[in-house]
């Protein structure tokens, strides 16, 4: 199955670049600042919950500004990649009810859009790290592997919720009460480390919590990521593709009968 999907989309290449392509038209348009906005987006909301966090509750963090906006860009390319491929099936109805396309490319390009939007994210990040003069360690070029993983979490998630969104329309909605929970079990503006027992081990189920993790260590602490890291983050992206591959395969036959 995976091999066969790989071909397909390989195959179907150009109409995953015009996918891409529209999706990153739509969302800029009429925009003066057209994707500057990718940049400014987390350089704003940085500055926002940095203020709030360190002044008023006042972690202990050192570069508290990096270490929230580390988490931010990551967690923000989970939650818009996702909720677009949720869509996804939904928005393109009207192409898949006149010709045939391989219906797994259309969370796909969603996925691709938003990383796309993440790269310019990543962009602002740098230039943060300029700012605060964060030296570059020889672990940081490992910084693209936390971002493989999440793009290849981010797939799976969205060809599992997709399918949810097309049989039951109400899941637009509840994801979006999932993800803001999701968010406060993430350490984006909070130390892991002030959490009780219990709580720390519900948040370690959560493979944001790993990712985030892991991007912060190889690019803002110059720490090499452990065997176990690695195979944690490779075992989320599995489980979330094979999950979402398998249902996606399954149900998609009766797309056009909720569409």
């Amino acid at each position: 199955m995976v091999i066969t999907w790989v071909e397909k989309i390989y195959r179907y290449r150009w109409l995953l670049q015009q996918l891409v392509n529209r999706d990153l038209k739509v969302k800029y348009k009429r925009s003066y600042l057209g994707y500057l906005w990718s940049l400014l987006n987390p350089l704003l909301m940085m500055f926002v919950v940095s203020l709030v966090f360190s002044h008023v509750f006042r972690f202990e963090i050192e570069n508290f500004a990096l270490y929230l906006l580390c988490g931010q860009v990551m967690f923000n390319f989970f939650s818009e990649s996702t909720s677009m491929a949720m869509n996804s099936i939904l928005q393109n109805a009207g192409l898949i009810k006149k010709v045939y396309v391989p219906k797994y490319i259309l969370p796909l390009a969603k996925v691709c859009s938003s990383f796309v939007n993440l790269l310019w994210s990543l962009l602002a990040v740098l230039i943060m790290f300029l700012v605060y003069r964060i030296p570059f360690y020889v672990t940081t070029p490992l910084a693209i592997i936390p971002l493989i993983y999440v793009f290849l979490i981010s797939y799976g998630v969205g060809l599992f919720m997709s399918v949810l969104a097309t049989y039951f329309r109400d899941m637009v909605h509840l994801y979006g009460v999932f993800l803001q929970a999701l968010m406060y079990l993430t350490p984006l503006f909070y130390p892991a480390d002030i959490l009780p027992d219990k709580i720390l081990l519900l948040v370690k189920c959560n493979p944001m919590y790993h990712i985030v993790t892991y991007f912060r260590d190889v690019a803002l602490y110059g720490n090499f990521p452990s065997l176990r890291d690695n195979l944690v983050c490779i075992l989320f992206c599995a489980l979330s593709l094979l999950l979402g591959g398998y249902v996606f395969r399954k149900y998609q036959k009766n797309f056009l009968l909720y569409i």
